[in-house]
């Protein structure tokens, strides 16, 4: 039977990492990742993420809502659009965006994404 995954009551699935150098911009900046909940066909996941300052090239193959919870950071697509996010902030970066993430001062959000 399926339960209920409460975030701070649900022991998550832990990552650290180095972004890969070939996707930096400037900086090498250490992500984290605490993923609460995967559904069963690889397709959803949910959890929280943190990144440190640093700025790297995006490329979404997935659809992500995020809620920012913390710190400050820069998107930028491709064509030139930028937005600034910040503790509260809520939005989608859908399939197919491309640009750029900077992290201005170390970021927390809460991601939830669908890969289709």
């Amino acid at each position: 039977m399926a339960s209920i995954v409460v975030f701070d009551r649900h022991e998550p699935d832990f990552e650290e990492y180095q972004t890969p150098s070939e996707k930096c911009i400037d900086g090498q900046p250490v992500q984290r990742t605490w993923n609460h909940y995967a559904s069963g066909d690889g397709k959803f996941f949910s959890g929280l993420w943190e990144g440190e300052p640093g700025r790297w090239r995006i490329s979404y193959t997935e659809h992500e809502f995020c809620q920012i919870l913390s710190g400050r950071s820069i998107l930028r697509s491709v064509g030139g659009e930028e937005i600034e996010v910040g503790a509260g902030d809520s939005f989608v970066v859908p399939a197919g965006f491309e640009g750029e993430w900077e992290v201005v001062e170390t970021t927390m959000k809460v991601y939830a994404i669908y890969e289709a």
